[in-house]
């Protein structure tokens, strides 16, 4: 351990449910919401690959669904 303190971040989410990292304790930039998970960036990498699973913006997410023939 080097002793240094580690750097905490926080998952954002934006209004087409696009994800990204943010340092936490921070105010999230304009369009941006908390997601409602922080850790460090790894742990914080981690829940993104796991709850962001379609990366299409949910516009073209919808989109398609109203033009699918299923």
């Amino acid at each position: 351990m080097s002793g240094e303190p580690v750097e905490r971040w926080a998952v954002l989410v934006n209004h087409e449910e696009q994800y990204g990292l943010f340092p936490a304790g921070r105010p999230a930039p304009g369009g941006w919401r908390p997601a409602g998970f922080e850790g460090t960036e790894d742990e914080c990498t981690a829940h993104v690959d796991e709850t962001w699973t379609d990366l299409r913006p949910a516009g073209l997410r919808r989109a398609m669904a109203a033009h699918s023939t299923d």
